[in-house]
């Protein structure tokens, strides 16, 4: 291919930093420790080179029969007559779910704008958890959706995460997208409560949400 932008497969990539008093992860080896500077990385514009609408991108290699097929075979059976004319994506985010075994499936709603309000949601102390995003791409092709997420107490950071989801086309369904598994703390000096701003931004670091909420860790689930 050339150094235009194309549609591209799927990045694949994780990252936690870990230490005293935080929330531990359980990560795949592919995990990349993310450092304080990892923070300004979102702040940083990479040129990928031109955009193309889906039209664009199929017209440019419809003489490459197998770059096309393969092109087709990841935007599946979209209308591409209804969204190929649109050149930025739309990435809409819909619920988050917190799955536990030690409870039935917490279900919260993104808040369309804005930030949630009062407490979010409460973990148990000691218990292995997934957070399940829930969202919705129309319009275009989303390429390298990054998820960030930093925690704090007390005004200290103890908590940065840092996960690349992938590359998505728009489809009618949403997609769902489950995070590595997480153990929160315990004792006495893990309860309490946590302020935390959780980001999505794309490879041209467009951001697609950007929430700030608290949390609490507690002894039990409410």
């Amino acid at each position: 291919m050339d150094s235009d932008r194309e549609i591209c497969s799927d990045h694949e990539g994780s990252g936690n930093e870990k230490g005293k008093g935080q929330l531990s992860r359980h990560m795949s080896d592919s995990s990349v420790a993310a450092t304080e500077d990892d923070d300004d990385d979102v702040d940083k514009k990479i040129d990928v080179g031109p955009q193309f609408t889906l039209k664009e991108q199929l017209e440019k290699d419809k003489d490459d029969e197998s770059l096309r097929k393969w092109k087709e075979q990841l935007l599946g059976s979209i209308d591409i007559s209804s969204v190929g004319e649109t050149l930025e994506p739309e990435v809409k985010f819909l619920s988050l779910a917190i799955k536990s075994g030690d409870r039935d499936d917490i279900i919260l709603p993104v808040p369309e704008t804005g930030n949630p309000e009062g407490l979010w949601f409460t973990l148990k102390e000691g218990s292995r958890y997934r957070l399940v995003f829930t969202f919705q791409v129309n319009h275009n092709i989303v390429s390298g959706l990054k998820y960030t997420n930093t925690v704090w107490k007390t005004g200290i950071k103890v908590d940065s995460t840092k996960e690349m989801i992938g590359t998505f086309s728009p489809q009618a369904e949403p997609y769902t997208h489950e995070m590595p598994e997480e153990t929160t703390p315990s004792g006495l000096f893990a309860r309490g409560t946590y302020s935390a701003r959780t980001k999505f931004v794309d490879d041209d670091k467009k951001s697609y949400l950007d929430i700030s909420y608290t949390f609490d860790i507690r002894k039990d689930w409410l």
